[in-house]
């Protein structure tokens, strides 16, 4: 019988859930694939801890190098997370003809390009099918069952933290800084929650998402990334009100050969299946020109998620080893690459929800609908909703499309205005999702 060794590049939650599955479900393993995946070293910092697994203790090292340079060893899995050790060791694994897998995505998001390009040379495999959505084999869906579609959009709640903090301002009107203590308080927040509620996970997402579906370089950069800070629950009980939820949106779409990249909160209808996505849960809508509409959802992160999804790689390459073969190649969008620019934000076209706060006295409106129309902004809708506070009133308006820097500049004129007593809330509306 095959047998393929394995090496752990950290122990943590992640790194623990892969190493039981490898321990505890190895006979499962075995049978399913005709191959013994022996997991031979876990290198980590804490070599004391055996964290309730099956294994004995020899099978620790605090020395990753052992990993690396153990020729035995086909397979490195890397659940460090991070960007310079992470990166330095994958590297040195891939020059001694070591195969990857990892779950790293701000890794892959900022240096994945030269990583599928080392990966390339040496004809190793780098996959990272846990580093989006989870267990949702999103990557996988794009890469393997979709082959055959041309990839319009690609679509989806990818953040399980800001998903949970809108949901229970939605269902609950609790202000975003006690949900987010709450969160923290339960362990769906870290302390330090900027990488999520600012947008950045879910933009390393969704342009490892963009880079597989349009066959381009993964360009993180260039990713617009606005976060769910300033959302407030009159605007989650407004959005309600017009037919609209709010989610913290990754959207990916092509248009004449440009990819329209971003990630901001989104008002979206509430009949569409993604609003229905709540809690911690993750979706993505992709939508092929043959395929039409494909929906995943499950968890997107979380110690047996994540792990499921790294095994599943495991066993890919195990696969491939075992036939001599490469079924799958992780580096096969380098073959198509394109040169495909993502369309600047300031090109970009939505419609939008404005919230303006302004004193109670005629003429307010017409000034404000005024400004937006010299910026070429057309009105939907005009209300006043809620009561008058502290000597101001809430005006909402809804605009039909209209792009973003006459948006932009619209709203830094009318935020000047004396009679606008906060900033304006703005959230751009998708009707569709083509």
């Amino acid at each position: 019988m095959n047998k393929i060794n394995v090496g752990l590049l950290g122990c943590g939650t992640v790194g623990t859930g892969v190493a039981k599955i490898l321990f505890d479900k190895s006979d499962l393993l075995t049978a399913r694939t005709d191959t013994v995946i022996n997991l031979k070293y876990i290198a980590d910092l804490d070599i004391d801890n055996n964290r309730g697994l099956s294994c004995d203790k020899s099978v620790f090292t605090n020395d990753s190098m052992k990993i690396i340079n153990d020729p035995e060893i086909d397979i490195v899995i890397e659940t460090i997370g991070g960007e310079t050790i992470a990166k330095d060791l994958i590297l040195e694994a891939i020059e001694n003809g070591k195969h990857i897998v990892t779950a790293n995505k701000a890794l892959i998001a900022k240096h994945g390009n030269e990583i599928f390009r080392k990966a390339s040379e040496k004809g190793v495999s780098f996959f990272y099918e846990a580093s989006v959505g989870g267990c949702m084999p999103v990557i996988k869906t794009i890469r393997e069952s979709l082959i055959g579609n041309i990839i319009h959009s690609v679509n989806g709640i990818l953040n399980g933290t800001c998903n949970y903090i809108l949901t229970r301002i939605a269902e609950e009107g609790i202000p975003f800084d006690e949900v987010l203590k709450q969160a923290q308080d339960e362990g769906y927040a870290e302390q330090d929650p900027s990488f999520d509620i600012d947008g950045i996970d879910t933009a390393h997402k969704i342009a490892i998402l963009a880079s597989i579906s349009y066959g381009m370089e993964i360009n993180f950069e260039d990713v617009y990334v606005e976060g769910i800070r300033n959302i407030t629950p009159f605007d989650l009980e407004l959005a309600e009100y017009f037919g609209y939820t709010i989610k913290l949106l990754a959207i990916s779409k092509i248009e004449g050969g440009e990819v329209d990249i971003r990630v901001h909160p989104t008002m979206i209808p509430s009949n569409h299946i993604l609003a229905s996505v709540k809690s911690t849960l993750n979706a993505v809508n992709i939508k092929g020109d043959e395929a039409g509409d494909v929906l995943l959802y499950g968890h997107g992160a979380g110690m047996k998620p994540t792990a499921s999804a790294i095994i599943s790689d495991v066993v890919d390459i195990s696969r491939n080893k075992n036939t001599n073969s490469t079924r799958i190649s992780s580096t096969a969008h380098l073959n198509r690459k394109n040169e495909i620019r993502i369309k600047p934000i300031e090109q970009v076209e939505s419609r939008f929800y404005f919230r303006f706060s302004v004193e109670d006295r005629p003429g307010v409106l017409s000034i404000i609908s005024g400004i937006l129309g010299d910026y070429g902004i057309s009105l939907e809708s005009v209300q006043q909703k809620g009561q008058k506070k502290t000597g101001y009133v809430p005006v909402i308006m809804l605009t039909h499309l209209a792009s973003e820097k006459s948006a932009k500049d619209a709203l830094i004129e009318i935020n000047s205005l004396d009679v606008v007593k906060q900033p304006t809330v703005a959230i751009r509306i998708e009707d569709n999702f083509e």
